[in-house]
């Protein structure tokens, strides 16, 4: 008996769909649609296997507001990636599978703001305060310093500055701040100003320059940065034996000891030891201010008059000073945060000391009209106020914020 060819097609029809749910297959890669450079218009998305083969790691908009976006993407991406162990080559734009790399090593880091467009490898996102000649090969310039010394400076303390900055070798590029508006005429005097970078803001304090001129991306070639004030008496000072010993010793923020015989008297735990050390890192002296000697001004303090940063921990310093808080109090009890191990990183040079001779500069920037250096003291003391408010503040929002992560993430309690 012939079969009837309706019934042989529909036999066959019916055994290949038994077969294909039997045997699934996946063409398509297991990512979210969000993350695929899929912008199709009518159709099934779901159905589109061309759209879902043609997929980058991290979609980028025209939209201005899309940052946000991008990060959640690339997020979802590398989690979905690292369980299916799929890796994404240097270059972005290959996938490899491997069964034992990692994403979180290998997945490219996303561009900085605003370089999204170009190409990887033309974009530099740090920068440098060196001077460079307007002539000549470019590789042939003398290279970057090793060091950066930054003053604020007015020209009536000249003498002082010259005797510092004769204390710094070529390994140092110098940065003056002029809040008096006075700036050609350094040239005039002292040979050494005219290769050294000169920015005028009249009646500025120091840590305004910082904040403005001192982007840690600006600074980030040098090693160490040195935020001095103008008035230190360096004659037993030399810069590149204090390097050598923050160095040996490890610390990321430090300051010279203080010669209290000489300048003027501050902190307990700033004042030179004559013992012989090098450095020291704590004190329990001082008229009741460290009864707790891991308490700061006690231990991993130094002030704001001179200190010295490491690179990494000036990327972090920078961050804590407020735009409209100038003359920084308060920072110095909280540079503690910017390293890992306070009471060993943060330290008082006793080998390389000056001496504070406390001159009024920032004072007579004041209006003679309205109380002068009075009043600079009374905002300098409101803006201490403020900057502890705020950094309760915001250590309290932390806490909150961590609070509820480890809540949300915390397993529910069995009843």
């Amino acid at each position: 008996m012939k079969l009837n060819p309706i019934l042989t097609a529909l036999s066959a029809a019916t055994l290949g769909f038994l077969i294909g749910l039997s045997f699934p297959v996946q063409i398509a890669p297991q990512l979210p649609c969000y993350v695929l450079s899929w912008s199709g218009g009518g159709g099934d998305a779901a159905s589109n296997v061309l759209g879902r083969l043609s997929w980058v790691p991290f979609v980028v908009s025209n939209n201005n507001n899309n940052s946000s976006g991008t990060a959640a993407a690339a997020a979802a991406a590398a989690e979905v990636m690292n369980q299916n162990k799929t890796t994404i080559t240097a270059s972005s734009d290959q996938v490899v599978t491997s069964s034992t790399a990692s994403v979180a090593a290998a997945a490219p880091k996303l561009p900085p703001t605003g370089a999204e467009r170009l190409p990887p490898n033309i974009v530099v996102s740090e920068s440098d305060l060196h001077l460079r000649r307007l002539w000549g090969e470019p590789r042939e310039d003398t290279p970057v310093r090793k060091y950066l010394l930054t003053l604020t400076v007015g020209y009536t303390e000249k003498a002082n500055v010259n005797a510092t900055v004769s204390k710094f070798s070529d390994d140092f590029d110098v940065m003056l701040f002029h809040y008096d508006g006075r700036t050609t005429e350094w040239d005039e005097e002292f040979p050494w100003s005219q290769s050294a970078i000169h920015v005028s803001a009249r009646k500025q304090a120091k840590w305004w320059y910082a904040k403005r001129f001192l982007h840690p991306r600006v600074v980030a070639p040098y090693d160490y940065v040195f935020l001095w004030d103008e008035d230190l008496d360096v004659t037993f000072f030399d810069a590149d034996e204090y390097v050598r010993l923050v160095t040996k010793h490890g610390l990321a923020i430090s300051q010279p000891a203080l010669d209290f015989a000489r300048g003027k008297k501050s902190y307990e735990i700033t004042a030179r030891r004559s013992s012989g050390v090098e450095v020291h890192l704590n004190t329990t002296g001082g008229p009741g201010n460290c009864s707790d000697v891991h308490q700061r001004p006690c231990s991993g303090f130094v002030e704001v008059m001179a200190p010295v940063f490491s690179r990494e921990a000036w990327a972090c310093a920078w961050h804590m000073v407020q735009n409209d808080l100038v003359h920084g109090w308060g920072l110095d009890v909280n540079f503690w945060r910017c390293v890992d191990e306070p009471e060993r990183q943060i330290g008082v040079v006793d080998a390389q000391y000056v001496a504070h001779r406390a001159v009024p500069s920032l004072g007579r920037q004041g209006n003679p009209e309205t109380g002068g250096g009075g009043k600079v003291r009374a905002r300098a003391w409101r803006e201490y106020s403020h900057f502890r408010a705020r950094m309760t503040n915001a250590d309290r929002a932390a806490q909150r914020e961590a609070a509820a992560a480890a809540a949300a993430t915390s397993p529910p309690r069995s009843k």
